[in-house]
């Protein structure tokens, strides 16, 4: 559009300068004195151009229709260009989001045994955003990452994704096509096992004395923002694959994790904090207890469970609701169920139930895969007071598939340690493992529900 105004002007100012440089025909120049209505000589002529020029500089008529018709080209350039830059940031945008899954998706991967740094699942997602790796288009997975703050930390992740872009409007400037990229960085967690939902408690999750935690794929994440929110004292161990922590860790030399640990962690929210147990009535049993070998079928059982040494009971599937009292087994007792959910709770509002587990107890409970409670094979009242303890230390011989889920007990945990049970998560107010305790999370076909993060976004 330049080029066709400036040739019209040409056109016009030419086709005047050869109608009276070269015709020589005689003018007169609008009222103009000092040229007279003659055939001009060459003198005159270049005169009467001079003239010519300077009147058509200084006419002031259709000025804003001749600077409307420069101007038009400068401003329809500079909105073509504004559209092709957000053309461009829209791209860098996606761009991110695919590399951010990428990153994300190769360190879950990682996590589940991957051996090739997740190269396969992040160029997978990446592609499924439309980012294939080939041709102009490439896909870059880093393990450590080749630049950055976390190029020292070879558990980090890191995708890059560029791809050349076509020059569009802009293209009048140059032909060089525009280089457009994204970054991200992630780190492998684990599926946590442990959640301690107690905002300001210290030692929410808490190991004492010589007691040593096996956690196997599994991390353990706190809430509180206390600063030895997490504690490890004394001689005791924890093994894990990471540990997360809204305030600070205490025992920072008795944790061995996999993928780190780490303060100022985001919180992580209750899993299982929509879900309810449906409405009970009546008593079915009240102050149950047994020293023998028994069948017990799903119902309410006030005053609680109580079973002596000697005692083994079998559960049917179902759920067993311990209206107030506690379930008591003594050692050398022993409770089996499959498909089964043990909900402490209270009827009266107060006296809730609760759990006194003793060492030499023999505890082998999976949770229903459906249904009201599904995944959840012990449940706390979400009323009862914060604090109040539950004591599952049955030892080796304990083992919990599914959730042990007491949103406001102060729990109090050893169990699992070579029993081979595949899924207990863990859930509570505070926790505190108290004697040698072995967890593993890989948790698929028994209907928990996933918490956390198994992988976190460094960059």
């Amino acid at each position: 559009m330049v080029y066709n105004v400036a040739g019209f002007l040409f056109q016009i100012f030419g086709s005047l300068l050869f109608r009276f440089v070269f015709w020589g025909r005689k003018i007169n120049h609008m009222g103009n004195p000092s040229l007279q209505a003659r055939r001009l000589t060459p003198a005159s002529r270049w005169r009467a151009c001079r003239i010519l020029v300077r009147q058509f500089v200084t006419d002031s008529s259709g000025s804003h229709a001749i600077l409307g018709a420069l101007l038009l080209p400068v401003l329809v350039g500079a909105a073509a260009y504004g559209v092709e830059t957000a053309t461009l940031l829209h791209k860098q945008k996606s761009m991110q989001h695919a590399a951010d899954s990428a990153a994300l998706t190769a360190a879950v991967a990682v996590t589940t045994g991957a051996n090739d740094n997740g190269q396969i699942q992040a160029k997978a997602i990446a592609a499924s955003y439309g980012f294939q790796a080939a041709g102009n288009t490439n896909v870059e997975v880093n393990s450590p990452p080749a630049g950055g703050p976390n190029i020292s930390n070879r558990e980090a992740i890191e995708v890059i994704i560029s791809q050349p872009q076509p020059r569009l409007f802009s293209s009048i400037w140059g032909s060089s096509a525009y280089m457009v990229g994204a970054r991200a960085v992630a780190i492998p967690e684990g599926q946590p096992c442990i959640l301690a939902l107690n905002r300001t408690a210290s030692g929410a999750y808490s190991q004492q004395g010589s007691v040593t935690a096996n956690l196997i794929n599994c991390s353990v994440l706190d809430d509180s923002s206390s600063p030895s929110a997490l504690s490890v004292g004394g001689s005791a161990r924890l093994s894990t694959t990471f540990a997360g922590v809204v305030g600070g860790i205490s025992g920072q030399s008795a944790i061995t994790a996999t993928y780190g640990t780490k303060s100022g962690y985001h919180y992580v929210a209750d899993p299982y904090a929509d879900m309810s147990y449906p409405s009970y009535s009546g008593c079915d049993k009240r102050n149950y207890s047994t020293h023998g070998t028994v069948t017990l079928s799903p119902g309410v059982y006030c005053g609680g469970i109580n079973l002596n040494s000697g005692a083994s009971v079998t559960l049917n599937p179902g759920i067993y609701y311990l209206d107030g009292g506690d379930l008591s087994m003594a050692g050398q007792a022993s409770l089996r169920g499959a498909g089964v959910t043990l909900v402490f709770t209270s009827s009266s509002g107060s006296n809730y139930a609760s759990a006194k587990i003793s060492g030499g107890a023999t505890v082998s409970l999976t949770a229903p895969t459906s249904g009201p409670t599904a995944g959840i094979a012990i449940f706390g009242d979400r009323s009862m007071t914060v604090g109040t303890i539950f004591k599952f230390t049955g030892g080796d011989s304990q083992a919990v598939g599914g959730a042990v889920y007491v949103p406001n007990g102060a729990l109090e945990w050893a169990g699992n340690a070579t029993v081979g049970e595949h899924c207990t998560q863990v859930i509570a107010d505070t926790i505190q493992l108290v004697g040698n305790s072995g967890l593993q999370v890989d948790c698929t076909g028994y209907g928990t529900r996933a918490f956390g993060s198994p992988a976190l976004l460094l960059e």
